[in-house]
């Protein structure tokens, strides 16, 4: 294993995401170079750089991890982008893809499958894959789109020869089997067989696609069949992933990484370890989703999430819990679904089960039946009971997974995991006496305890369960809540998103502090974020839609006048949820008066639409498509982008909201950049970003416009509109960051809530240690409720003595009690600095003295 010697500690001030692809490569990157650092960004922060799979806009699909991907101009390419970033002072950190690897076509574009698929247990990546490869026909590949025996009788796979890419550089030619684009090898001494003894003699079984959902044997990443897992807990595979990017450390080209997916790992505490030493404790945020109030494992060697804990809590901090109920009727009566969330959650779990992942159940149920059947005191445990258990205990788990390594002790949280999650699956599986004795064998295996005959927790094939449980509960969790669940529960949809739960509405000031107060003591470096490339929409779209929850009755009222202003065109099979969830969308991205940016057009929505009713999977799936019903959902979204009434009506809602939207918009931003943590911006989104999923969150974005704006404003100008204010806010935020670290850094730099006598108010302050606050950030929530009050009347801050000057703004007032009317008269959100001789003060200021943009 490569390893590094330990760097000086490089902890970014921020981060800005960069999505990189051959319309945007690490050349065009470097050419925004100048901006970010004049916007204040910390760190550059890549998608991923490896060689991804032919054609990739994201880079998450792997085939080489030798080389830097060539459409985004290679490795020499990577290295003036580092050296860009570096010379404006900034640094570089990438993504990291250790779970998977692309299954590309042709499959020659990862070498070491083809190599695997080609030579079977004698090729030298042969461990590499996470699939048994003990005789042929091991490797299933579900690539055709029929039958097996119909493709054959029609003659549609034939054998030829092909050039086939080598590592150097150059081409092998080869025998090969082809089906249409798919090109696969063939096994030395086979290519003289007759076509179906060849077949037969491969190494990997193709066969129909549909056959992957009950019989796919490797692993991978979720239900994507093209992405198979990579078993990166082996050191030769580890090192031979990594070297190049540890490599690039070395050079000081790479300053840092944010893991994707590690809850795949067979071990992610032991990757963690294995990555914190070959880097030499460079700065890595991992993506993992906590539940509720999950924290990260204490022992996990990194600074922390990529930050979707912080999400919700800090959109929730603009949502009134008040209008929960006002929501709840508006749901009920557009779709005549009276069920709690918790009930769609268990049937959309239920069905993923069944079908995408049935495959995975199938084989925990072969392990577990082995394991029993080799024990004569588990031998009477049934096939069918196993299977039912197994069901019932994945369907129960509340969040991505336990982490349970297989010959180390079982902490105690972790085992309260799953014997929670057994716990609820009783529920599941009734009285059932020999269901229940069933079960607790099935804990106790996944537990690593001993159950059975003594002496046999190190049998492998009881690790290899506790193994591959863990690696099954996250695409569970995953497919069956976020992406099944969340599409069906549209009541309010901005929690509906990566990590937030739909049936919580609103998160209380002080209930932010205490999440804020945690991170200092525990993951004070860890990331946070509003919007990244997995997010359902983007955090303008959130924070405007955050005023539902203030007008319940008035939403109810327009979504009643939008559906009568297009009632002509809702087919007789659109329903109430996909209707909900068009309403919302198109208010979340219709115009915003200064936003800059256009009402979503027709191609967007469309391509939107067509994503949220397949991944919703009531009527159409992206496997078995209704084309009636998704024809009328078509004709829906069009004669609402077409009509003048509809446009009417969501103007009219804008208008009457539009301070609301902009408070939260600017709050939430405020909030996040100024909080504990290392603040990420997802490109374009320092202005007014109004995506939806990817693909869309993946358009071009106008960098070279926020610039220009940008230097407008350092110039002097007055923002000009909402976009302009959330540029400048960003700016000012990020810059403060940059020269001031000590203020926003690691465990020393202190949190602390400012009181304020509202409601309304959100205050906080940062410090270094046991020093007087610094900096105090005030932001407005629930805006539109305290308008119809009247505004902030007498209401007061309570700030630290002294003179304080407003980023934003650029007022000075004096600590003491202070007017919010007053302080707040021009923007809904103040960054307060001191300007009393503190240390430091010359830098906040820096070139930007002199510009006045209240």
């Amino acid at each position: 294993m490569v390893t590094l010697p330990a760097p000086s500690r490089i902890v970014p001030t921020s981060t800005y995401r960069l999505q990189l692809h051959a319309g945007f490569t690490c050349d065009d990157a470097a050419a925004i170079v100048p901006y970010l650092a004049d916007l204040g960004v910390g760190h550059v922060f890549c998608s991923p750089v490896l060689q991804a799979a032919p054609g990739s806009t994201h880079g998450y699909d792997v085939v080489d991890h030798t080389r830097i991907g060539q459409e985004i101009g290679g490795i020499d390419a990577l290295r003036r982008l580092a050296a860009a970033v570096h010379a404006h002072g900034m640094g570089l950190i990438v993504d990291v893809v250790p779970n998977h690897m692309a299954i590309p076509t042709p499959v020659w574009h990862n070498r070491a499958l083809w190599s695997v698929l080609r030579e079977g247990p004698a090729s030298p990546f042969a461990d590499w894959f996470d699939v048994d490869i003990t005789a042929q026909n091991s490797i299933l590949m579900p690539v055709l789109g029929r039958p097996i025996g119909q493709v054959l009788a029609d003659g549609e796979i034939e054998v030829s020869r092909a050039d086939v890419p080598q590592r150097d550089g150059g081409t092998r030619e080869e025998s090969v089997v082809r089906y249409y684009d798919h090109v696969l090898p063939i096994a030395p001494g086979t290519e003289d067989l007759g076509l179906v003894d060849l077949l037969e003699r491969q190494w990997y079984r193709l066969a129909y696609w549909k056959v992957a959902d009950d019989e796919l044997n490797y692993r991978r990443f979720f239900d994507v069949d093209t992405l198979a897992a990579v078993r990166v807990e082996l050191p030769e595979v580890f090192t031979a992933t990594h070297a190049l990017l540890l490599q690039l450390q070395s050079e000081g080209v790479v300053d840092g990484y944010r893991i994707d997916h590690p809850d795949g790992l067979a071990d992610p505490r032991g990757y963690l370890r294995d990555l914190h030493e070959a880097s030499g404790g460079a700065w890595t945020a991992v993506e993992k989703i906590l539940e509720g109030d999950e924290q990260l494992p204490g022992d996990f060697p990194c600074d922390g999430t990529t930050g979707y804990d912080a999400l919700w809590r800090v959109g929730g901090l603009f949502h009134d819990p008040r209008g929960a109920l006002g929501l709840t009727h508006v749901w009920q009566r557009t779709t005549g679904d009276l069920r709690p969330f918790e009930e769609i959650a268990a049937e959309s779990t239920a069905l993923i089960i069944s079908t995408s992942l049935w495959a995975e159940v199938e084989r925990l149920t072969d392990l577990v039946h082995r394991i029993c059947a080799e024990d004569i005191r588990l031998r009477d445990t049934t096939r069918r009971q196993i299977q039912r258990v197994l069901v019932a205990m994945l369907a129960s788990m509340d969040r991505y997974r336990a982490y349970i390594v297989p010959g180390e002790s079982t902490s105690g949280a972790e085992r309260a995991v799953l014997e929670a999650a057994a716990s609820r699956a009783r529920g599941l599986l009734g009285e059932d006496a020999d269901l229940r004795a069933a079960l607790e064998v099935v804990l106790a295996l996944v537990c690593g305890d001993e159950v059975g005959s003594a002496g046999r927790t190190a049998d492998a094939d009881r690790a290899e369960l506790i193994i591959r449980f863990a690696q099954t509960c996250g695409p569970v969790h995953a497919k069956g809540l976020e992406d099944t669940a969340f599409y069906r529960y549209p009541r309010f949809l901005p929690v509906t998103e990566v990590g937030a739960d739909p049936d919580r509405i609103g998160v209380e000031p002080d209930d932010l502090h205490d999440h804020c107060a945690t991170m200092v003591h525990t993951r004070p470096d860890s990331m946070t974020t509003l919007s990244t490339h997995d997010t359902k929409r983007s955090e303008d779209v959130r924070a405007r839609l955050s005023v539902l929850t203030e007008v319940p009755h008035e939403w109810g009222l327009a979504v009643l006048d939008l559906e009568r202003a297009v009632a002509a065109h809702i087919g007789d099979r659109v329903d109430g949820a996909l209707r909900l969830l068009l309403w919302q969308t198109l208010l979340g991205t219709w115009d915003l008066p200064g936003g800059s940016s256009e009402r979503i057009d027709e191609d967007r929505l469309i391509g939107y639409l067509e994503k949220a009713m397949r991944e919703a999977k009531t009527r159409t799936t992206w496997t078995d498509q209704d084309s009636e019903y998704e024809d009328q959902v078509r004709e829906l979204g069009r004669a609402a982008l077409d009509s003048s009434e509809v446009a009417s009506i969501l103007e009219d809602l804008t208008r009457r909201t539009l301070g609301a939207q902009r408070a939260a918009i600017l709050g939430q931003k405020l909030v996040q950049l100024t909080m504990p943590g290392v603040p990420d911006v997802y490109q374009g989104c320092e202005s007014i970003d109004l995506s939806l999923v990817d693909p869309d969150n993946r358009r071009e974005v106008d960098h070279a416009g926020h610039e220009a704006r940008l230097a407008r404003m350092r110039e002097g100008a007055r923002p000009d509109g909402v976009a302009d204010e959330k540029l400048w806010l960003t700016h000012r935020a990020l810059r403060l960051r940059r020269e001031r670290p000590e203020l926003f850094r690691g465990r020393s730099a202190v949190y602390r809530p400012v009181p304020t006598s509202t409601a309304h108010a959100v205050a906080f302050g940062r410090a270094l240690e046991d020093g007087p606050l610094e900096v105090v950030t005030v932001v407005t929530r629930l805006a539109h409720g305290l308008a119809q009050r009247g505004g902030f009347g007498d209401a007061v801050l309570v700030l630290p003595e002294g003179r304080w000057r407003d980023l934003l703004s650029g007022r000075e007032t004096d600590g003491g009690q202070v007017r919010l009317a007053a302080l707040l008269e021009d923007w809904p959100a103040a960054l307060l600095v001191r300007t009393d001789g503190t240390s430091g003060q010359d830098d906040i200021e820096d070139e930007d003295e002199d510009e006045g943009n209240a």
